[in-house]
């Protein structure tokens, strides 16, 4: 028997005119005991109020309910969805109905909150990058200013103002470039050019372009013992590069005085070889670790200004490994230090 919670319009109009022909049969048998005319009584009135109670459901019930799904597909009508509302929605039940409302409000909900989200994203975005393009445009405005307040009739002034704007230039410059490339990589107009080459090898040459800023906090830079053997990926080189450069660069930056950045290298299923940045700096606190991929996102605003970058380095490589239809990911934890892996593409058969 159908649960009372989930009947059909034809079930719950028989359920009810069922309740009404039997009294009706009942009484007329027992005023005119004759049992054929009361079965025809019980017969005549189950069809009749049947059929007055579905036609009742169809007509004034259905046809709302009917508005309602067309109010929330926001279409007009195909004929296929016309023999959907015609011979198949008159079968559900009120309770199937409802679910199937209940469902879509919460796909809207989810919209709705994810939009939510994306704005305050967006608003985020434009706020951070204001910041990054005033600071540089109002230390410019203001080694400008002085130049031609008078500074530039002293030779021991001049020079140094003239130096400090050019390397706020260079800053501004470096942060439009890093915009452009972002933005075409999120278009996915960047066109990879992929060919095979040892990841170690370009490691090296990564910790040989950065061995000089390690040398100043007295940072060793080493592969991890056991991960010698070379390993070839079918990449962008020069991507990749830029990668390992943002992702070594960061480690020295956040790294602690003395300390060591360690690349490891792995196979993956056969088809994949990992790659894994560490270091033994501060770390990165768990709150933050969803979000470190965003553009101009920092987790600690005052000294990531104080060290420099646009702010948009990791944002670069998460969308450099995705257009090799890999993935990046970090693993960190405070007085720790972070990892920071990405999986490549092994040697193209």
């Amino acid at each position: 028997m159908p649960s009372s919670k989930n009947l059909s319009p034809q079930q719950l109009s028989a359920l009810t005119a069922l309740a009404l022909s039997i009294p009706m049969g009942l009484c007329i048998y027992f005023f005119k005991p004759v049992w054929w005319i009361a079965l025809v009584s019980f017969a005549l009135v189950f069809l009749g109020s049947y059929g007055l109670i579905l036609y009742t459901l169809q007509t004034f019930i259905y046809r709302k309910i009917k508005l309602i799904y067309k109010f929330i597909y926001q279409t007009k009508a195909s004929k296929k969805e016309e023999f959907y509302y015609k011979n198949i929605l008159p079968q559900k039940s009120i309770d199937e109905v409802r679910d199937d409302v209940e469902n879509w409000a919460l796909q809207r909900k989810a919209e709705i909150e994810m939009l939510q989200q994306n704005e305050a994203y967006r608003k985020e975005f434009l706020q951070n990058l204001s910041h990054e393009l005033k600071t540089p445009i109002f230390a410019i405005q203001g080694y400008v200013d002085t130049l031609l307040g008078g500074a530039i009739d002293k030779a021991d002034v001049n020079k140094k103002f003239l130096q400090s704007a050019s390397r706020n230039v260079d800053r501004l410059v470096n942060l439009v470039d890093d915009l452009d490339e972002i933005t075409r990589l999120e278009m996915g107009e960047q066109q990879l050019i992929r060919d095979g080459f040892v990841i170690q090898d370009l490691l090296k040459e990564v910790y040989e372009s950065l061995a000089f800023k390690a040398d100043e906090k007295g940072i060793r830079c080493i592969i991890k013992k056991g991960c010698e053997l070379p390993l070839t990926v079918y990449a962008d080189k020069e991507k990749i590069r830029q990668v390992l450069i943002n992702l070594v660069d960061n480690a020295i930056k956040y790294g602690k005085q003395n300390g060591l950045i360690e690349s490891s290298f792995y196979k993956v299923d056969g088809a994949r070889v990992l790659i894994e940045i560490s270091d033994d700096g501060a770390g990165i606190s768990e709150e933050h670790l969803h979000r470190i991929f965003e553009r101009f996102y920092r987790t600690d605003l005052a000294r990531s200004r104080k060290v420099g970058g646009s702010g948009l380095g990791l944002a670069i490589c998460k969308h450099i490994i995705e257009a090799h239809g890999q993935t990046i990911h970090v693993r960190s934890k405070i007085d720790v230090g972070s990892t920071f892996g990405f999986t490549l593409q092994s040697r193209k058969d």
